[in-house]
């Protein structure tokens, strides 16, 4: 357990030992496992996602009641309280949701957040280090209770994982400057709109094109020199990934995102779907967390303070 309280335990991948001293992988690319925008927008635009989800919990729990003929018994919630811990797999390689700081101990948003979690069921968070392409067949055979690593919904999976509602929407936004009266992409009829090559916003802005949108494309190589052509007024908009514009106007910088998501990617929360009362439990501290504000703090200090503007 390390000084502030996270226990610890690093998992290998299968097919490695626990003595190979597999060093992990800080990722310098927030665009390669995702994006995000912000937390409160993920409640606030989502009642009906949120209402959808309480209504499969309560389905899931009357269909095992029936099928039993009782209450459902949940052997990982048991687990979790005779242990005193909530097993959480992370994949610490993506700053500012997960990394490793100088002594080795996993920090990040989705540290915290479990952390947060399991002080609300009175449970100590076991932060157990797993490689990302392995976090779901870790979870599948118990070797965590949960996964929580800037994770996306996949529909694939729901026959075996069930997933919470979206801490954090992760997804491709239209971002202007914080004064400017654009409000959607038609608003950009005639204007420009930069993005990074390559990127999934420049994947975006083709697809919108093809769509009728009349903007003109700007191409840069870098979501830096994208972001400056927004700032510096030689584009009227920009489209980019949420945690690349969170973070962003932590730094200071005036911009804000409009409109829809217009790539929707969320990361979610994954437990098995035989843990009826671990996802009773999960929505309930989430919107807990959220009541109180709690969530907000969390964004704030890994994604610094939006200052003088709306979201």
């Amino acid at each position: 357990m390390n000084e502030e309280g996270v226990r610890v335990e690093r998992v290998p991948p299968q097919g490695e030992t626990a003595g190979a001293g597999r060093q992990w992988l800080v990722a310098a690319s927030h665009g390669s496992r995702g994006t995000a925008f912000s937390v409160r927008d993920s409640f606030k635009r989502r009642p009906l996602l949120w209402l959808a989800v309480s209504i499969a919990a309560l389905a899931l729990a009357g269909w095992l009641i029936l099928r039993t003929g009782g209450p459902a018994v949940d052997g990982t919630w048991l687990r979790m309280q005779e242990r005193g811990s909530w097993r959480v797999g992370m994949d610490p390689s993506f700053p500012p949701f997960e990394t490793l700081d100088a002594e080795g101990a996993p920090v990040g948003y989705d540290v915290d957040l479990a952390r947060e979690i399991a002080a609300e069921w009175g449970l100590e968070a076991e932060i157990v280090a797993i490689g990302y392409d392995s976090l779901l067949d870790a979870l599948l055979v118990d070797r965590v209770d949960a996964v929580i690593s800037a994770f996306p919904y996949n529909a694939r999976m729901t026959k075996d994982v069930h997933y919470s509602p979206p801490y954090f929407e992760a997804g491709v936004r239209l971002v202007v400057g914080a004064g400017a009266a654009y409000e959607e992409v038609g608003d950009l009829e005639g204007g420009t709109v930069a993005v990074e090559w390559g990127s999934r916003g420049d994947a975006i802005a083709r697809r919108l094109q093809r769509e009728g949108a009349g903007f003109t494309r700007l191409p840069f190589e870098s979501t830096e020199k994208a972001i400056e052509a927004l700032l510096s007024g030689a584009s009227n908009a920009l489209l980019i990934d949420g945690v690349t514009l969170r973070l962003a106007q932590g730094e200071g910088k005036r911009i804000r995102a409009v409109g829809a998501v217009l790539d929707e990617d969320p990361y979610v929360i994954a437990v098995s779907i035989e843990a009826p009362k671990l996802q009773s439990a999960l929505l309930q501290a989430l919107a807990a967390l959220e009541e109180e504000g709690r969530m907000e703090l969390l964004e704030e200090r890994w994604f610094g303070q939006v200052s003088g503007q709306e979201e």
